[in-house]
């Protein structure tokens, strides 16, 4: 039997801005995960929101800003790469100084593209170029950023990223799960994607511009059954706000009078990884998840109650057209762990 969310339920909250970059609430995967690296390297963080910014004027056909705009990121890039570069760890700097030249050299290619006004062009360049700007960041997260809690030792725990193919039976899907900020809830996640749990498990719940759930099993278990124990495996419920040295566990945002907060990783992008609890407790999530399917204009970023009761743990990157096809007469074929499994630990 499916786990019940009580997301329809929930009215439109109050506005909670994020917190990294400011301005509009981001709703591009790729900039969430970025944002939620445990870094803190100011001239490569300005330097992705000054390109990621650009989306704006992009719209809005402002080519002379984004001309503007990419310049003054070439000025940036070409004035703090001594200090970027000496931020990274020694045994990285071979490579990072590969990529800082890389990426001028990208920098180029997006002035050239906004000088030509090439929409196309422009965000192709601008993609590469951030990619880049994200392999910076990614080789400046040293040792894991905090203790989780004695209490959940038993429990599996993704100690870094992980990279998942989804085959469904409406083609693939590539999510990116985050055990930097919900390491027990990505760890979960893999393991029983390692252990083959969702394979052929159909969607149970499929709402328009809501949620598409699955990881109910067969037979009349409502999680994973841990062979060990011979008892369903429990996840707490695992959210981590800006500015917290570690997530919350098994308590709400209304709990905690944080009503205006932002998580690390919010709901706010199609196809953001949530992980389901039932009614009446926060803490018996065991195997059941849900693709949130965020609707820009009927579930406005930082304008839901979702954040803050139930954990994303990830973003689907690739395959958008296939989820938004997916419904209850579909279901999981196959999922499989394409990189970071050896961040997945079994236990403490």
């Amino acid at each position: 039997m499916a786990l019940t969310l009580l997301l329809t339920s929930l009215p439109l909250g109050a506005a909670a801005w994020a917190a990294l970059p400011p301005g509009n609430a981001v709703t591009d995967p790729a900039a969430i995960l970025r944002d939620a690296l445990p870094i803190q390297q100011e001239d490569l963080q300005d330097l992705q929101h000054r390109l990621e910014s650009t989306s704006d004027d992009l719209r809005a056909k402002r080519w002379t800003a984004l001309a503007s705009t990419v310049r003054r990121s070439q000025t940036l890039l070409n004035t703090r790469s001594a200090p970027i570069l000496a931020s990274l760890p020694q045994a990285d700097q071979a490579t990072a100084a590969q990529l800082l030249e890389q990426l001028q050299t990208q920098l180029q290619t997006l002035a050239a593209s906004s000088d030509a006004a090439d929409r196309d062009a422009f965000l192709g360049d601008r993609r590469a170029a951030l990619t880049t700007v994200g392999q910076l960041e990614a080789l400046l997260v040293g040792d894991f950023p905090f203790t989780i809690p004695a209490e959940f030792d038993n429990l599996p725990r993704l100690l870094g990223r992980a990279t998942v193919a989804i085959d469904t039976t409406k083609g693939p899907l590539t999510a990116v799960v985050d055990g930097y900020n919900a390491p027990l809830t990505a760890g979960a996640f893999v393991d029983l994607v390692q252990k083959g749990f969702y394979d052929g498990l159909p969607f149970t719940r499929a709402e328009d511009f809501y949620v598409l759930q699955t990881g109910d099993p067969k037979g009349s278990d409502t999680g994973y059954i841990d062979p060990k124990t011979k008892a369903e495996r429990h996840v707490p419920l695992e959210i981590r706000v800006p500015g917290e040295a570690q997530p919350f566990y098994n308590q709400t945002f209304e709990d905690l009078g944080r009503f205006k907060a932002t998580p690390v990783l919010p709901f706010a992008t199609l196809g953001t990884l949530g992980w389901a609890h039932s009614d009446e407790a926060l803490d018996d999530g065991s195997s059941q998840f849900f693709f949130f399917l965020y609707e820009a204009e009927l579930t406005p970023a930082g304008l839901n109650l979702v954040d803050g009761r139930y954990g994303a743990f990830g973003y689907v990157v690739e395959g958008f057209d296939v989820l938004e096809e997916l419904g209850v007469n579909d279901g999981i074929v196959k999922a499989q762990v394409i990189e970071g499994a050896d961040n997945l630990k079994a236990h403490a």
